[in-house]
């Protein structure tokens, strides 16, 4: 089934009933202007390390450690562990309603 518009897409009770608490994950993932700026910088880089964005964002390796934590739970990075370090990048399978929104950061 195709859907024209966002609220077509979201009255399809099935499709509904399983994304609204993704959905509703992501949107608090996003509510965060650190978090949006690492989204931003991996759509333009690809990928990072956590120091490489820690740098970016002139903020704590913790500090970034915890905001990227927060957008994998949300599935919208992926991690990789390569000797010591975290590699991120953004997810293989970025949701449609996010996609667009994510061109304008």
């Amino acid at each position: 089934m195709v859907h024209n518009t966002f609220e077509e897409w979201w009255r399809h009770e099935r499709t509904a009933t399983m994304i609204q608490p993704a959905l509703e994950r992501q949107l608090k993932a996003l509510a965060n202007r650190r978090r949006l700026a690492i989204l931003a910088y991996l759509r333009t880089h690809r990928s990072a390390y956590v120091s490489e964005l820690r740098k970016h964002l002139n903020l704590s390796f913790k500090a970034t450690s915890k905001h990227l934590q927060l957008l994998f739970a949300a599935e919208l990075v992926e991690r990789e562990q390569r000797s010591l370090q975290m590699f991120y990048s953004l997810s293989s399978y970025f949701p449609p309603y996010l996609t667009a929104l994510i061109k304008y950061l």
